[in-house]
Order: C-alpha cells, then structure tokens, then sequence
C-alpha cells in the first residue's frame, strides 16, 4: 500500500487521523481490533516506532484499548466520543478559519447557501 505523506505534520499524526477517519465512517467499529503495528508499518513502509506512536495517541485519547496477547481494540462508545472531539475542533479551530477565508474572498450569505444546496444536491 503507498501512501504520500505530508511533511507539514509528523507520520504519526497523519497515521492517527486516518485511524480516527476510519473509526468516524465506520470502517472500525467499537469492539474491533486493529490491524497489527507491524502491519501497519509495512503496509505503509513507515517505522513500527512511528505506528506505536500513533496507537499510544489513540489509547491516551481513550479510543482504544491494548489487550495484552491479543492486541489493539476499538473501545465502546469511541465513535461518540470522536464525534464530540471533532465538533469542537471544527467549531474552534475550522470554522473561524473558514470564516476568515469567506470573508477575504468577499462571498455573500446567499452565495454561500446556494452553494451549499448545489453541494448537497450533487451529492
């Protein structure tokens, strides 16, 4: 599996958004087990320290637990919980930002919300 990876942000962060990305949508699903660390790290040909890094993230963020001899799982009610923590991260940090941005670009509250309902439509 190649993957790019960005170099504004350490490995181990981008790999622990993607795991978070993947526990929102669904793809793990509380109780699930992760795919080994030394799966992950050669399926992206990244260090097995870097990997371990990401998945002591995810444990000290309480969203999955180390079950000794058996490996990584999802924790019960860790979609939830990853729903709040991205809430507030988008409230306080995406959308002001993104207002910024509008406001610079000078759009308007009408343009905004066609664009919006042409969004939703397409999808």
């Amino acid at each position: 599996m190649t993957t790019t990876w960005n170099d504004d942000q350490p490995i181990y962060r981008q790999l622990r958004e993607r795991i978070v990305g993947l526990m929102l949508t669904g793809v793990f699903k509380e109780g699930d087990p992760l795919p080994s660390v030394r799966q992950v790290a050669s399926d992206y040909q990244i260090n097995h320290l870097t990997v371990s890094k990401a998945y002591q993230e995810l444990v000290d963020m309480q969203l999955v637990e180390t079950r000794r001899g058996m490996g990584m799982y999802v924790m019960p009610g860790a979609q939830e919980k990853l729903h709040g923590i991205e809430k507030e991260k988008f409230l306080s940090t995406e959308l002001p930002a993104l207002i910024t941005r509008i406001k610079h670009l000078g759009l308007s509250v009408d343009e905004l919300c066609t664009a919006i309902k042409n969004t939703k439509e397409d999808q």
